[in-house]
């Protein structure tokens, strides 16, 4: 006999909390709760979950720091982001953190008992193949699977803001990404920030990368690039 999915929910809204678990569980799932950020990296680790259903607007420590830290430490169960930040910003932010599928509030259960079990039968499905192959740049290179980012292999020390602001420039390396653009994708739905919040990111990652063979420039009026030419 097959044995029951068992999924981690971290969700903080007590009535959706109930929702959610008795569908699953009438679903045939094995449910565990968590509705504090602090703790939900804790109940990942103790429940080894085949699914991770994640919030972002979380007491404690946001979802998306949950899973840049769960990733960072080798945590590679699948996550669908379920959130009411419904942005595409907040969505490329979520997937390129690590998340596997992004599912906005409100959403219909059946879909998203349906996406969950997607993910299940997409990692039954990775067994015994090999990894897929990660382009790299300059020794820099950015993991579909944990969301994190390598230098020659290792993982890079970074935090979600220069990850994010790193992943979209090694999405295209050479290529000017505008200003505006790296914005969303940093500071997703931060309305009472400034643009030029940005430039410290900038200048945080590119001391951070001094130790690489990439340059992050500056093109006026244009964006940022990476380019070879760094100092590795």
């Amino acid at each position: 006999m097959r044995r029951a999915m068992k999924l981690l929910l971290v969700e903080d809204d007590p009535a959706l909390q109930t929702t959610l678990q008795r569908s699953f569980e009438k679903a045939g799932m094995q449910v565990v709760i968590c509705g504090d950020g602090a703790r939900a990296l804790d109940r990942w680790r103790a429940s080894v979950p085949d699914v991770v259903v994640l919030d972002l607007s979380l007491p404690g420590v946001d979802g998306l720091n949950v899973l840049a830290h769960a990733r960072s430490e080798g945590l590679s169960t699948p996550v669908l982001i379920l959130t009411a930040r419904g942005t595409v910003g907040d969505r490329i932010l979520g997937l390129n953190g690590g998340a596997d599928d992004y599912l906005p509030k409100p959403f219909d259960l059946d879909e998203l008992e349906a996406r969950i079990r997607a993910l299940a039968r997409r990692i039954e499905g990775r067994s015994g193949l090999p990894e897929p192959q990660r382009p790299a740049f300059c020794g820099l290179s950015a993991d579909p699977e944990s969301g994190a980012v390598h230098l020659n292999g290792q993982v890079l020390e970074l935090t979600v803001r220069e990850s994010a602001l790193l992943r979209a420039l090694l999405a295209r390396p050479g290529h000017a990404v505008a200003k505006e653009r790296l914005f969303e994708l940093v500071f997703p739905g931060e309305a009472d920030v400034h643009t030029e919040a940005i430039e410290v990111v900038v200048y945080r990652l590119r001391k951070k990368l001094q130790q690489t063979g990439a340059q992050l420039v500056t093109l006026r009026g244009l964006g940022y690039l990476l380019k070879a030419g760094g100092s590795p």
